[in-house]
């Protein structure tokens, strides 16, 4: 019995380790506000781009190239 209750207690021992490791692995969560906030930036961005194709298509590139780089911004956040 006892060596069964010792066993018991190493496996134990050993888990807690093991979730403590995969706790100090585990990635980020990322900040949903922060997020949220540059989507709409990029949003905003996009639609003043696409307002400005039809008056100045460089002005439009421009501003639709920026809010791609304003989107993998907010996918590292």
């Amino acid at each position: 019995m006892l060596l069964k209750d010792r066993t018991h207690i190493r496996n134990l021992i050993e888990d807690k380790v093991l979730i403590n490791k995969m706790m100090e692995n585990e990635q980020q969560l990322p900040d949903a506000r922060m997020h949220q906030i540059i989507s709409f930036i990029k949003a905003g961005i996009s639609i003043v781009g696409y307002f400005f194709i039809p008056f100045n298509l460089e002005i439009a590139t421009g501003l639709l190239v920026l809010s791609e780089l304003v989107g993998i911004v907010e996918e590292l956040v």
